[in-house]
């Protein structure tokens, strides 16, 4: 996802707080998942870097504003990063409840994506897709490896020029670095479950 231009801003010493919970490392999660670099997401968000650092490390506060700026460079909605609040201690970074999903969606390409496993900072991730009739990823590859169960509904899936259409129950593995893509040729929206490893969003 592209990177925004946002007007540059001063570091804020007002305004209101996020509750003190641990954003700062997972925003510094989420953007090296991503591959952007300290100074990407910094210019894009409009603050300075050393800012941005001291965010990551939970060392200053972090105004609503400037989260939501950082959040749209991200690609992620503000409530990505709220949602420990729900979580027992017991449970975090095992159990993710249906309830709890942390959601990314891909405005105007038709994929919505559940991320199931409890963050990104293990070795892998998993993710429910849902791919909506004419919904198309177009191709990319990147580095690891990937596989997937159709849940529901019908998947088209290109991997290295080669193409597979799936129905529910079929199952898909297959190198990230090939290039490949996904669509819904289908009159219903498609539910496919991925693992990815190593994360990738």
């Amino acid at each position: 996802m592209p990177l925004r231009t946002m007007r540059k801003t001063e570091e804020p010493n007002s305004g209101e707080s996020p509750d003190e919970i641990a954003i700062g490392p997972q925003i510094r999660e989420l953007r090296k998942v991503k591959g952007l670099t300290l100074q990407q997401v910094a210019d894009s968000a409009g603050i300075s870097v050393g800012y941005l650092s001291l965010i990551e490390r939970n060392q200053t506060k972090l105004p609503i504003g400037v989260l939501k700026k950082i959040s749209d460079t991200l690609g992620v909605h503000m409530n990505w990063f709220f949602h420990v609040r729900d979580v027992p201690a017991q449970e975090k970074d095992i159990v993710v409840r249906a309830h709890n999903r942390r959601r990314l969606t891909f405005t105007g390409i038709g994929i919505e994506e559940e991320l199931l496993s409890p963050n990104l900072g293990g070795p892998l991730e998993m993710l429910l897709s849902t791919i909506e009739p004419g919904a198309d990823s177009g191709d990319y590859n990147h580095d690891g490896a990937e596989c997937g169960l159709v849940i529901s509904g019908r998947l088209d899936l290109w991997v290295a020029g080669q193409f597979f259409q799936l129905e529910e129950g079929d199952s898909f593995s297959f190198r990230s670095t090939e290039m490949h893509r996904c669509a819904n040729s289908g009159d219903k929206p498609a539910k496919v479950v991925w693992v990815i490893t190593p994360p990738h969003y």
